[in-house]
């Protein structure tokens, strides 16, 4: 069951003018960097809120770090903006299995490694009304979930 609006990543060709655009007109703070080198991206997340189920809401602002990344062709194309629109879970897999049980192309046939140790799959935007989709499962959740 989705739980909240995890995140919404914002694609940019400079992470660090985009971070200080959000930190200075909104008051977003960097909670998180890292890069991620299989998808070619250095990444920031500004958190937004904390919710009720223990996770939080974010901006992810995505640099591509080559050309030939997913982000990186993306931004060629389409210029900076909105890249896509993730959802909080507590079971990606579960989850992921349902929707495509429901007609819905699942990017990921496994849950792959996503920022801060969370587990991601995306759903193909042309199943999506156009919405690249991505379902999260925190780090927090999986441990729970191992707890539990």
């Amino acid at each position: 069951m989705l739980t909240r609006i995890d995140h919404i990543g914002i694609a940019c060709r400079d992470l660090d003018a985009t971070a200080e655009f959000y930190r200075a007109t909104y008051g977003f703070e960097v909670f998180h960097t890292e890069v991620n080198e299989e998808q070619g991206v250095r990444e920031a997340m500004l958190m937004v809120n904390e919710t009720s189920d223990g996770g939080a809401t974010f901006l992810q602002l995505l640099e591509p770090t080559r050309e030939d990344s997913p982000v990186g062709k993306w931004l060629a194309k389409n210029g900076e903006g909105v890249h896509h629109i993730a959802f909080g879970t507590p079971d990606v897999e579960g989850d992921s299995a349902e929707i495509r049980s429901k007609g819905v192309r699942v990017l990921d046939a496994e849950p792959r490694h996503g920022t801060m140790d969370s587990r991601i799959a995306f759903l193909h935007p042309k199943d999506c009304h156009g919405v690249l989709t991505e379902l999260v499962e925190s780090a927090g959740a999986a441990r729970a979930a191992a707890e539990g």
